[in-house]
């Protein structure tokens, strides 16, 4: 048994074939992360004959807390560690190894959010659907010293639309309503064209304005430059633009990899809304998706509440009626190796991220109203 490559030629191809292979588990992504200030640590687990059975990209960044002048370490596995979950020993071999690592790296704790399924369908409704692959994990978790994070940095539920069958199968799981603004849509002349990184300054504008009008907070332009220009240039992204009379209306990022496709960045502008852009652009997306062969297009997002009450639930309406179904993770979970540092960090973090928050959205008001 082998854990730990520090350097493994064709990382993308050998983690295509991993159990749960994900975007944000790319060779792209970590060398992204890095110009941010994160180190990547790819790290694989073999098998008597030597043939990879998980992989997890760990993310390493060092840290100041006020008081403490000597930098700290945090480790984070983005929607990882790859690996069959139902295969006990080998979870107990990668999660042993990520406990060791953490420690052998002095680190504050070491996060991992692997796509392990708690369940499917609406909380309480006749679409729910219980994984109980799911609760045994999160079981094993908590008895090895593992805690649901505070700090959830991926959606723990999100939206996933099934891409089999035709493209009039995927009309027939839509809802009527969805259908119909579609078709609204193309009546009323909205074009989708695909983009290239020179539309991206254009499309970071959407953003931005998408960002003040919705309330939530985006990082610098150049962060989102470097996100979405890598992948487009790798191959594994297109940028879609709604159009109405040459004007752009709305846009989003679409990223595909090993099978499966996300949309992880959408905009739009209050400009012919009435025309429903966003549902021409959605249906663009999920045919693209399929032309690269992906079978499985995930729409990034979903309540941590199923409750009107919640703030994403207009977004999950929309994207649940595009005939997603919903599906809902174990979440984001913690492993303090150094447990005072960790309530340390706990406990601080949330109030400097707030002020971060607040102090981001002034500044990108301020870009969005010149």
């Amino acid at each position: 048994m082998a854990a730990g490559d520090k350097a493994l030629n064709g990382w993308n191809s050998e983690i295509s074939n991993l159990s749960g292979a994900h975007i944000l588990q790319t060779w792209e992504w970590g060398q992204f992360k890095a110009i941010y200030g994160w180190r990547p640590i790819p790290r694989v687990w073999r098998d008597q004959d030597n043939k990879i059975f998980a992989a997890g990209m760990v993310l390493e960044r060092s840290i100041r807390l006020a008081g403490f002048p000597p930098p700290l370490k945090v480790l984070y596995v983005p929607r990882g560690p790859l690996v069959n979950w139902e295969q006990t020993r080998q979870r107990a071999t990668v999660l042993d190894d990520l406990q060791t690592l953490a420690r052998k790296e002095n680190a504050i704790f070491i996060k991992i959010d692997p796509e392990v399924i708690l369940g499917t369908g609406l909380p309480a409704s006749s679409e729910d659907q219980q994984v109980a692959q799911g609760q045994a994990v999160t079981t094993e978790l908590s008895q090895r010293g593992w805690r649901f994070s505070q700090d959830q940095i991926q959606f723990k539920n999100t939206v996933s639309i099934d891409l089999s069958g035709s493209e009039d199968d995927w009309l027939a799981r839509m809802k009527q309503k969805t259908r119909y603004n579609l078709r609204l849509a193309e009546k009323k002349g909205v074009d989708i064209r695909r983009g290239t990184v020179e539309d991206l300054p254009e499309v970071y504008r959407m953003y931005a304005e998408t960002s003040v009008r919705d309330g939530f907070v985006i990082r610098s332009e150049d962060y989102y430059q470097n996100a979405w220009g890598s992948f487009i240039k790798a191959g594994m992204a297109e940028v879609l633009i709604a159009e109405v009379e040459g004007q752009a209306v709305a846009g989003l990022i679409l990223f595909f990899f090993a099978g499966k496709a996300w949309y992880l960045y959408g905009m739009s502008r209050m400009a012919h809304r009435e025309k429903m852009p966003n549902y021409l652009l959605q249906w663009e997306a999920m045919r693209a998706a399929r032309k690269h062969g992906c079978l499985q297009y995930d729409l990034w997002g979903a309540p941590d509440n199923f409750s009107e009450a919640d703030p994403m639930w207009g977004v999950f309406r929309f994207k649940e009626g595009l005939g997603g179904e919903v599906v809902r993770f174990i979440g984001a979970w913690d492993y303090p190796a150094r447990p005072f540092y960790y309530q340390l960090y706990t406990n601080i973090l949330p109030r400097i991220l707030n002020l971060m928050r607040q102090r981001g959205k002034a500044q990108v008001r301020r870009e969005v109203s010149l």
